[in-house]
């Protein structure tokens, strides 16, 4: 991957910013890793 100079990468935060304000998502009470587990179980369910 090319390396991006200060100025993308400021666009690039400012862009992901303006993402998450417009469209803020829930935030689930569970941790990270409950998250993790349940995506992990629901793949493995599909193959």
């Amino acid at each position: 991957m090319a390396s991006l100079s200060k100025e993308q990468k400021k666009a690039l935060i400012a862009k992901v910013e303006k993402e998450r304000q417009d469209h803020p998502e829930k935030k689930s009470k569970k941790s990270g890793f409950e998250t993790i587990d349940e995506e992990a179980e629901r793949l493995e369910s599909e193959n």
